[in-house]
Formats: C-alpha cells, structure tokens, sequence
C-alpha cells in the first residue's frame, strides 16, 4: 500500500505517532493536571474548573465509586449534558478502572433500557431533568446506585441556587420524579473525599468505554474502546493540530454534546492533554444563548457539525462577534455543505476544516490539513499511524481516481475492540487482515485525499447523528393501523437529512399525525420521521425484501 496521503501532511505533522507516551487516559489525565494545574480547564455559563479541581473533584469521585464496592471493569453509565459535573464524573470513572457507558440524555424509556441492560452498567450518573425517563426503567436494568444532579451543583453559591431553582421552578425544566435511594452529586463527591482511592494500573488493553452505535447496520452495539484506542487518536489528534495551537492556550468553543464521540475526543479528551479550556455550551439549541456566551470569550477553536455551523451563520448578531482570536473550525459528524464553508470564512475569517472519522475509530480517520485555505470537498487525508484502503466487495484492493470507487477501510491502533458481546456483528465489519470496513463508498485522488460519494448502506445521517431504519421500522410497525413500513433518509435544508417512512396501512383512518405522535412516544426527536407517505404497497425483492433504494430514489 502505497501512503501518498503522506506528502500532502502540513509541515511538522508526524507519519507515525507515539503510542507508547501514555498508558492510558488517565495517566494523561494526570501529567495535566499536574502540569497545567493553576489553569483553566472547563467552563460553563461563567463559571470555570481549573485544572486542580478536576483533579480533586475526579479523585473524590473515583474513591466514591470505589466505595460502593465496584471493581476494575465495572460499567458505569453517563445521562449528563454538557455541565461541569460530566468531565468530573467521566475523569472519576476512569481513575477508578472502571468503563464509561455513555448515554443520549434525550433518550427514551426504551432506548435507555437498552443500552443500560445490554452494558450492564451496574451505577449512572443522571442529570435530575432526565430522571423520569431512568425512573420508568430503573427496576428493569442491572443498575444498582443512581447519583443524581442538577445543572448547576458545581456552581459556586448563590449561583448554584439561584440556576437550579430557575430550571426546577421557573423554566420548569425537570418533570417530576421519584427514584428512592438517589444520591446527589454533592453528596457523593463529599463521600469521597473522606474515602481512600486505590487507582488500578492501566494499560493499553483495558477497556475505557462502552460508546454505543448502530455499526453498520441494526439496534444500537456496544462499541468496546480500549484506553489504547483513545491514547493512540489523542496522539493522532495531538500531532495533527500541533503545528497551529499552543499547549496550555486553546479555548475551544465545545457545543457538540459530549457524550457523542466527536466531541468526546475532540473536544474534552483533546484540549485537556494540551492543557486547553474547554467552554461548554449546555443548550447550544437556544442560538441567542449561543452567541451571548460566544460574545463572552476570546475563542481561539469551535467544533460543530455542518447544520450547527449554518445555524450561527444565521443567527442574529454572530456576525458581529469578534473572531480575531479564531485558527480554525473543525466540522464532522456529517458532510460539511460548500456554501456554508464558504459563507463561514467570509463572516469568521477563520477556515471550516472537514473530518470525518466513526465511532469505531475513537473517532478520528480522516482530517483535512489545518492551513487549507479552500473548501476543497474532500474529507481529508488520512491521519498519523493510520492506513487507508479503498476495497470492492472482494475485498480487493482498487486503484486511484474518480473510476475506482470502493468501500472505504481502516487500519490502525485508534480502531475499536470490537463490538460488546456481539462477536457476530464484529465479524462482519473487520476484514482477515484487520481493516474495519466503513460502510461508506468514496475514492482516494492522486495526492491521497479520500472523497465520500455514498454510504454503503441504509443509514440516516441527521445532524451528525447516526439513525437505522430497521429501529424506525420496528417501532412504526408497533402501531397497529400500520401493515407494512420502510424507512428512508431524504435530504433536508435544517438537519442534512430526514426521516422519511413509507407505509401501507392497515387501517384505512390511519393519519400520518397519528403515526409521527407514535414515534415521539418509542424514539428520540431526531430519530422521528418528519415526512410520511402512504401507498397501496411496497417494492420488493423476489424473496420479499423490502427495496429501500427504490424508495429513496423516487
């Protein structure tokens, strides 16, 4: 395989990193808390944690969770938004050798069931607003401790007050629940502070988290990342921006949700090693908000997916916010548009970079060099100790250019374990010689960049997030006016794409309100359809099998 992506590498970007620096996160984790102890590291709606408070605050965490009798190995599951406490309770998973299971807040009663009783997570730390949904499923899940949260609990007094009082009582942002035996954040990391820690050695080979993803296809899997996946895309991420940041300087504008891998990586794990302060955006949905708090600090980096982007281009006032401070943009999680690349260096001065990576690969695989001074619609080189290879359905090899479109395949120490207690769904996405296959088609050009021109198979990508037919199917076919249903993603202004469901009824009154109000009820808001049609039947196959593209091509 030849590397041809390596001489278009910006100057001082390594072809090889250093896996070996680091044992695992949380040996990172500590050579910067140590080093970068008296500076910022993660602020939200004003208020910051240095360094040595997540140091302490982790520790107290992590004797904690000790305490409750859990050992190396153990699952503990994270429902928080982007707020203080989720980079305290994360560090404090990990110091303590346990695994993170990161969960969508927004989740249902179903979905939470899941991914909990699949994990097997055994405690959760959950943000209060969010707690009916865990209360409708606590007593069917493995999970024996909940700690329980408000928004600002890590917010000094009065402000602590004055924020949680204001989201309880005045936005009334948290439905009533009731969960016995909860035990408040507060008091847990007060718990621990008194308790002893017994940090277990790390190394490359344990497993740091549970991230959940569809794969390829299917229900939701356990995508199993080892400390060494994460140390090595750190690493890889690290070398990569080096030549454009300054270590202990960065403040990265972090809007993304944190337990999506993009900004897990990017983000939180990223800037804490180069000693960076990450500005959390709790509800990045209230654009006003967004750019108030852009207006508050002199933001050197923001991360985003392409409609997040869009959105603050037309916001009223981003404009006008001083981006004299701003390197680069890095956009992921779903294409980034031409128009709206170009749009955002003409109003930041700053370039839109794309990535693209999966949350397979810790995530990143693919990262257009920082100094790109042109939307060039390209994802990007591959990046340091990573191999790329572009493969038909054989699994051979193609060639260069345009004509030579294959499946994209990827090698190397940022790609995952393997799928939790699915060695069948791992099977089919790793090659003989150890290339995860993508499940996106494109081509590589003469200088090595790689180039999307479909996805292989029937995932929905809605605003960065990945949405599989076959749970919509499932759920829509719950009702019982449905006969049959197909699922499909069509292109839409606002999220890149939508769900769209094609059925034949059952019952003749169906509407399609009715059916979309069913969905709220089984799934997330961005998983619902947003378009409806109904027809008299459904192409097929000989054998019966639904033929979505013929759905989705009109």
């Amino acid at each position: 395989m030849e590397k041809r992506w390596l001489n278009g590498y910006p100057s001082g970007v390594p072809a090889e990193i250093d896996l070996n620096e680091f044992a695992s996160i949380k040996d990172i984790l500590q050579k910067s808390c140590a080093r970068f102890a008296r500076l910022p590291a993660y602020s939200n709606m004003g208020v910051t944690l240095r360094y040595r408070d997540i140091d302490r605050l982790s520790r107290d965490f992590a004797a904690f969770l000790q305490g409750l009798g859990l050992r190396k190995g153990d699952r503990v599951a994270l429902m928080l938004p982007n707020i203080l406490q989720y980079p305290v309770a994360l560090f404090g998973v990990l110091r303590a050798g346990l695994v993170a299971v990161n969960a969508n807040p927004l989740y249902t009663a179903r979905e939470l069931e899941h991914q909990l009783s699949d994990s097997g997570a055994v405690a959760i730390v959950i943000v209060e607003n969010f707690a009916h949904t865990l209360e409708k499923v606590l007593d069917k899940t493995p999970v024996k401790t909940v700690v329980m949260t408000q928004i600002g609990d890590l917010f000094p007094w009065p402000k602590r007050l004055l924020v949680n009082f204001a989201v309880k009582r005045l936005k009334k942002l948290v439905p009533a629940w009731r969960i016995p035996g909860a035990i408040p954040f507060a008091g847990a990391l007060k718990s621990g502070a008194g308790g002893a820690l017994t940090e277990p050695p790390l190394g490359h080979d344990d497993l740091a988290f549970l991230q959940y993803t569809g794969g390829t296809t299917g229900v939701a899997k356990g995508a199993m990342l080892t400390h060494g996946n994460m140390v090595a895309n750190l690493q890889q991420a690290s070398a990569w921006i080096g030549p454009f940041t300054k270590q202990a300087e960065e403040v990265v504008i972090t809007a993304l949700p944190l337990y999506h891998i993009f900004s897990l990586t990017a983000n939180c794990l990223t800037f804490m090693k180069a000693g960076g302060c990450n500005v959390l955006i709790t509800n990045p949905r209230d654009l006003a908000g967004f750019v108030r708090e852009l207006g508050k600090v002199r933001f050197t980096i923001i991360t985003g997916v392409n409609t997040l982007f869009n959105a603050l281009l037309n916001a009223p006032g981003f404009d006008r916010l001083d981006f004299s401070a701003l390197k680069f943009s890095l956009g992921g999680g779903m294409a980034v548009q031409r128009a709206v690349a170009e749009n955002w260096r003409k109003t930041t001065g700053a370039a839109l970079i794309e990535a693209y990576g999966l949350t397979e690969t810790s995530p990143a695989v693919c990262i257009n060099p920082l100094d790109l001074k042109d939307y060039n619609g390209s994802i990007g080189l591959p990046i340091s100790s990573t191999e790329l290879s572009i493969r038909n359905d054989d699994n051979r090899e193609l060639g260069i250019g345009q004509d030579q479109v294959g499946e994209i395949c990827v090698r190397g120490p940022q790609v995952m374990r393997g799928y939790w207690n699915r060695p069948d769904e791992t099977a089919k996405v790793m090659t003989p010689d150890g290339f995860l296959k993508t499940g996106d088609l494109g081509y590589m050009d003469e200088r090595g960049y790689i180039r999307i021109v479909d996805r292989k198979k029937d995932m929905i990508l809605v605003s960065g997030f990945n949405v599989y037919p076959n749970e919509i199917e499932d759920v829509v076919a719950l009702h019982p006016g449905v006969l049959e249903v197909a699922a499909v993603g069509v292109p839409d202004e606002r999220s890149g794409e939508a769900v769209k469901v094609v059925v034949v009824k059952k019952d003749p009154g169906l509407s399609a309100e009715a059916l979309i109000e069913h969905c709220r009820q089984h799934l997330t808001g961005y998983k619902v359809p947003r378009r409806v049609e109904f027809r008299s039947e459904l192409p097929k196959t000989n054998v019966g099998k639904i033929l979505r593209r013929m759905l989705r091509d009109g």
